[in-house]
């Protein structure tokens, strides 16, 4: 199963870097490893690759694994397949962060006494604090007595989201035309922004995240019988809980400051391959990893077909897979109880 997701994220990635407005066939790929930027329309190519096309397809990578793997601790956390970054409202915790880090950035770091534009660090700061803040507020509130309901998971969840969203709208009164555009970037979410320096800010952030949370499966697979049965097994249950919440909160944060907000990732990836995989959260967080890296690459190239020479907000693309999939999940559900 990890070969062949593996296999699958290489292909997504070669596919990503030989697909646009200038198509470069993998043949072109391979030529230009070999023999470098040899002559102009090599260098024109190399330049497109190497300035757009790696580091876009790279973040794709990263941000999905980030929005994968925190959905699958979200859901062995919470102990329910429903629970994901964007769909209970981490996500837009994330994002009114960023948001105010966009607006009132260069007036807070005026205020610490930073002269001159925002520090590059601050909009993954505020992003992280967000979605930090963001997570312990949602499992503060869906959680009574060691139990989480879904139902009051998903009405908190949607609450936040609206919180979140009414103080981005007020973000945006506020906001001059600059930061009004880089708000509506935040808000669908895309790739195109994609930079060298966005991925080296995003890769310290996430790639610890990836690389610890199979380590915690362990943890979670006890955390499915009860916290109590968790405990009995000798899991120091209260530590897993901080340092899942501080993991969903680091990736989410990261992915939402080099990104924006995507939806959806972190609800279909892990479900779906715990329809193939069961529940052992040791395969199931890496596994998570490749497919949501993958799925972002395909959804990115997705978006930039659908409308060439134009490109849809990748947002978009991931609505569309993930609405009808939590739909035909909440309809199973249903269908299970009834019977």
């Amino acid at each position: 199963m990890l070969a062949g997701l593996v296999a699958l994220a290489l292909a997504a990635a070669l596919l990503s870097v030989a697909t646009g407005a200038a198509a470069i066939p993998p043949a072109r790929l391979l030529d230009l490893l070999r023999h470098g930027a040899a002559d102009p329309e090599r260098a024109r190519d190399a330049g497109i690759l190497l300035g757009i096309r790696l580091p876009r397809t790279l973040l794709g990578l990263m941000v999905g694994a980030a929005l994968a793997v925190s959905g699958a601790l979200m859901q062995g956390l919470f102990r329910n397949p429903l629970a994901d970054p964007g769909l209970v409202g981490v996500s837009a915790g994330a994002g009114l962060a960023a948001a105010a880090a966009i607006v009132l950035g260069d007036r807070i770091a005026a205020s610490f006494g930073f002269a001159g534009p925002m520090p590059p660090w601050l909009l993954p700061l505020g992003a992280f604090l967000g979605g930090l803040g963001a997570t312990s507020l949602l499992y503060r509130v869906a959680t009574r007595g060691g139990r989480t309901s879904v139902a009051t998971l998903l009405l908190a969840g949607i609450a936040l989201a609206a919180l979140a969203g009414a103080g981005t709208g007020l973000l945006i009164a506020l906001s001059d035309d600059r930061q009004l555009r880089d708000l509506t970037f935040w808000s669908l979410g895309s790739l195109g922004g994609a930079t060298w320096s966005k991925v080296w800010l995003a890769a310290p952030a996430i790639l610890p995240v990836v690389v610890a949370a199979p380590f915690l499966g362990r943890g979670l697979n006890g955390l499915v019988l009860g916290e109590a049965e968790a405990f009995h097994l000798g899991i120091d249950v209260q530590r897993l809980k901080r340092v899942a919440i501080g993991l969903v909160a680091l990736a989410v944060g990261a992915g939402v400051a080099a990104a924006g907000v995507i939806g959806f990732v972190g609800l279909v990836v892990p479900h779906g391959l715990r329809l193939l995989v069961g529940a052992e959260h040791r395969l199931l967080l890496p596994a998570s990893a490749l497919a949501g890296g993958a799925l972002l690459v395909l959804a990115d190239v997705a978006a930039r077909l659908a409308t060439a020479p134009a490109e849809l907000p990748i947002g978009i693309v991931t609505a569309l897979i993930g609405a009808p999939f939590f739909l035909w999940l909440l309809l199973g559900r249903e269908r299970a109880l009834d019977a």
